[in-house]
């Protein structure tokens, strides 16, 4: 067992003051249960009695009785000058006696399913620099400054809220202040925070269709209308918008799903809107991190003189989903209203990552991880496109697209018609692809079909060999 094992075995003991059995009568058997139950292991050292004193808050008198009483019944062993060891020569030990749970047996943790061709907004963690993240992780935390132990800010790190600020300065050509930028737990938390500070209660709002469905769930649940507005061939367009919009959720730089940008005449006339009505533009920036070809179109905030623009973004696509770290930016006047919430209801970012996360962006490590990402992106956007063109021709028709982590791919004249998009992904199921139908990503009854097909975490060889599947798997049942 490793160090840090046996360290958490011994931080789970616990003694009851109240209780009868006396307290080294109590360690003594936690001891005995801990090496029955395999938490610790023949030859695993354990804290001096000093030390377990201090951890337990009882005299060292208690700690040396209790080890002493099981070194004489063989469960421990002195060493001299280096401490009490789990004695190395026991034999395997029966686990101590559980609780009674009426007959029925505990199910097992289902670990989570490795991800499967063609799942969305997976980014690939075999690429990660997982090493460099330790290494920054250990600097920080191994002797950690002193802000950090002590309350955190509720509204986040303030080296990372800087950090994001510099990135987005560069990257996006969005200039902020660390003060407008408040730190979350994700999306939904960013939607409920706005929908509390910002929105009117029971408000109009308008996201696009199709999109993002836990989008409008939570909007929904925050006690807002949503209206759904058909997007056309440029993507959202506010003048469709039902009258009494209050707010406008909107992705710019890559729809989603169906990926187009929003040109700039729409975004100055969603602007206009917001200025003539007193409406709040919510831009979320999604995939605006992975552009392939041309430069991508300056953020709607960025073009907002009005402060009528919240914009918010996740690490999650980027670096890895259990991050659990994503941010939004806040127009100056409305950054106290958000505060307020964030203060009553408390921060339910993780402090942990934060630091880490603001020295990866510091040292360069954000960027250069981008600049890697987008390379491989790229290709393997090219290898799904040859590999419907190789294997599928008549079933899928697909083009290159200029950024993003999914492909959105069309019934081919072979599928179109004759099978729907969702029975096409349900035989994909069946053959272990986990593709989705776009007909899926409507509010309402849909007005196209189609697939959505992720492939940023993905190889060449696993995207060709799932094409070639599922279209197997198609021709059976045509």
């Amino acid at each position: 067992m490793n160090k840090s094992t046996s360290q958490a075995a011994i931080l789970s003991v616990a003694l009851e003051r109240n209780a009868r059995q006396p307290l080294q009568a109590q360690l003594a058997q936690t001891l005995r249960d801990l090496v029955h139950g395999s938490r610790l292991r023949p030859g695993d050292r354990l804290p001096s009695s000093r030390g377990l004193a201090e951890e337990l808050a009882v005299s060292r008198v208690t700690v040396t009785t209790a080890y002493d009483q099981l070194i004489a019944e063989g469960y421990l062993e002195g060493r001299r000058g280096s401490g009490v060891y789990v004695a190395a020569d026991l034999p395997d030990l029966p686990a101590p006696d559980a609780p009674d749970s009426g007959g029925a047996e505990a199910p097992d943790l289902a670990l989570p399913e490795p991800d499967r061709p063609f799942q969305i907004s997976v980014p690939d963690l075999r690429e990660f620099p997982f090493r460099d993240w330790a290494r920054l992780s250990d600097q920080i935390w191994r002797a950690p400054e002193p802000a950090l132990l002590t309350r955190p800010d509720p509204l986040g790190w303030p080296p990372l809220r800087a950090a994001i600020a510099g990135h987005l300065r560069d990257w996006r050509g969005l200039d902020c202040k660390p003060g407008q930028i408040v730190i979350t737990s994700g999306l939904a938390e960013t939607l409920e925070l706005i929908a509390r500070a910002v929105l009117p209660p029971g408000g109009r709002v308008a996201v696009e269709e199709p999109g993002h469905g836990p989008l409008r769930t939570v909007l929904t649940r925050a006690g807002l209308e949503v209206a759904p507005v058909p997007v056309d061939e440029q993507g959202f367009d506010i003048d469709r918008a039902p009258p009494g919009t209050a707010a406008a959720v909107v992705t710019p730089s890559r729809q989603f799903p169906l990926g187009m940008i929003l040109p700039l005449a729409r975004r100055l006339r969603l602007l206009a809107w917001a200025r003539e009505t007193g409406g709040t533009i919510l831009e979320d920036d999604f995939d605006g991190e992975y552009r392939y070809r041309g430069q991508p179109l300056p953020a709607v905030m960025s073009l907002d003189d009005g402060d009528r623009v919240l914009y918010v973004g996740s690490f999650s696509k980027v670096l890895f989903p259990a991050l659990r770290l994503a941010f939004a930016v806040l127009p100056e006047p409305l950054a106290p209203q958000v505060e307020a919430v964030i203060r009553s209801a408390g921060p339910k970012a993780s402090l942990m990552p934060q630091p880490v996360l603001a020295r990866f962006i510091e040292t360069g490590g954000f960027a250069t991880h981008i600049r890697r990402m987008r390379r491989l992106y790229a290709t393997r956007q090219k290898a799904l496109t040859e590999a419907i063109a190789r294997h599928a021709p008549d079933l899928f028709e697909a083009e290159a697209e200029p950024g993003g982590m999914h492909l959105v791919v069309r019934p081919g004249p072979a599928l179109a018609g004759r099978m729907s998009d969702r029975e096409a992904v349900r035989i994909a199921e069946s053959a272990g692809i986990a593709a989705r139908p776009l007909s899926a990503f409507f509010a309402g009854p849909p007005d196209r079909e189609g697939f959505i097909l992720g492939y940023a975490a993905f190889g060449e060889a696993e995207l060709d060999a799932a094409v070639r599947c599922w279209a197997e798997a198609l021709r059976r049942q045509l």
